[in-house]
């Protein structure tokens, strides 16, 4: 029976650490926002403090605005 690994970054690429893409990987967004269902600001002040981390471990990278698009973006209200 398969068991589910939570998809999770590997630091310090910032990579998934199940599936090998730029985390948060479509599987982890999806698990974020169940978790944090009916909490929005909750799960914006985790990637806020996730990208925080990883613009200090992908110093020189990445710019900015593209950390942003990657961590929080996605995660507005619409």
């Amino acid at each position: 029976m398969p068991r589910h690994r939570p998809h999770l970054a590997a630091r310090p690429s910032w990579r998934c650490r199940v599936c090998g893409a730029a985390w948060p990987c479509s599987p982890a967004r999806l698990a974020l926002l169940g978790e944090y269902r009916g909490n929005r600001t909750g799960l914006l002040i985790y990637l806020g403090t996730m990208m925080y981390d990883a613009a200090d471990d992908l110093t020189g990278q990445h710019p900015p605005e593209t950390l942003a698009n990657r961590f929080l973006t996605w995660a507005r209200p619409r």
